[in-house]
């Protein structure tokens, strides 16, 4: 049975792929509120909203959990991560904090059309620039640049961590999954309108191939960019059974959207977006910070460990099934999730 400190970080990998799957595809929503074009601009801007509706900022409770829990379970790796790269998770969460503002004030502000352009735009803005520095953050932490001196503090200059090629090329590869999802989410969700949905079933196949061009850079940038990836994905029949089946489920994804099989390609997109964030947390390997500290390094003693786990598992009994809830009351005709 996995240690106390495995089971905590084992959730916090749980709870960012749900809020990849759930969070993620608000913001690339987002993204295509910023790409509408053509005759169908408005009614694709509406499709957004709607499928965004009222509960999207409860999807960063997600986010939340994982940085509490590295908070609290982790506190060395916190320390390190959030001194070496507070930058680009500052710069995510004004993005997060612009983006809901703007969203706020665009649909119940004052309806003047300079208003409304101007709160879209900051809103779309926002939208694509946030899983950016997500994509940035989690680069970072993988590559193996966040070193640490003998009385354990991280070593850093605050920049060169992140503002690097290979954490750079993880944030658009993290931007083109998420416009993605988003995209086959909201072909799913107007497929009784063949028009709209073709419109999201196209930059759905962009969005896809866009992802794969960014990740094989990312793939071959990490060669020198994140040695410790390189060797944990470039080896072992593990290792090339996990990147056969991502595939697999990319290419599923395609044939379905081109044969306009929406339901099964949100069901195969979704299970991609799962297949690389688990990838990701899998080839840390049990490191917090990949060749300077592992979980159990950084982990608080289990006379912590234990009461956070059983608050973890009381939170959950109120947490999900009010989720379920929350969801089932403002589900609409545009509904994604």
């Amino acid at each position: 049975m996995p240690d106390l400190a495995t089971l905590i970080a084992l959730i916090m990998l749980l709870a960012l792929i749900v809020y990849a799957l759930t969070g993620g595809a608000d913001f690339g929503g987002g993204v295509w509120d910023l790409m509408a074009r053509g005759p169908r601009a408005k009614q694709q801007r509406e499709l957004v909203v709607q499928a965004i509706g009222p509960i999207w900022e409860a999807n960063h409770v997600w986010l939340i959990l994982v940085i509490v829990l590295l908070f609290v379970a982790f506190p060395a790796g916190f320390a390190a991560i959030l001194t070496a790269l507070h930058i680009p998770i500052a710069l995510m969460l004004i993005g997060i904090t612009l983006r809901g503002s703007a969203f706020v004030f665009r649909s119940y502000g004052r309806q003047r059309a300079a208003d409304f352009r101007r709160w879209g735009l900051l809103f779309a803005i926002a939208s694509a620039f946030t899983p950016i520095t997500l994509g940035v953050t989690l680069g970072a932490v993988s590559s193996g640049a966040l070193e640490l001196n003998e009385s354990g503090q991280v070593v850093t200059d605050f920049v060169s961590e992140w503002l690097a090629p290979f954490p750079i090329s993880v944030g658009l590869m993290v931007l083109f999954l998420f416009s993605y999802l988003a995209a086959v989410y909201l072909a799913y969700a107007s497929r009784d309108d063949a028009e709209l949905s073709d419109d999201f079933r196209s930059r759905a196949i962009m969005a896809s191939v866009g992802f794969g061009a960014t990740a094989l850079v990312a793939a071959l940038l990490s060669r020198s960019g994140a040695p410790h990836l390189w060797e944990v994905l470039g080896r072992g029949a593990s290792s090339v059974l996990y990147q056969v089946a991502v595939a697999g489920l990319a290419v599923g994804a395609l044939v379905a959207l081109v044969r306009r099989s929406y339901a099964v390609a949100r069901i195969l997109a979704a299970a991609q977006v799962v297949a690389v964030v688990l990838g990701w947390g899998l080839s840390q390997k049990g490191f917090i910070l990949v060749g300077e500290l592992t979980l159990e390094d950084a982990a608080a003693p289990d006379s912590v460990l234990g009461p956070v786990l059983i608050a973890l598992v009381a939170g959950m009994v109120v947490l999900i099934p009010s989720f379920i809830f929350l969801f089932r009351i403002f589900r609409g005709p545009g509904e994604t999730h």
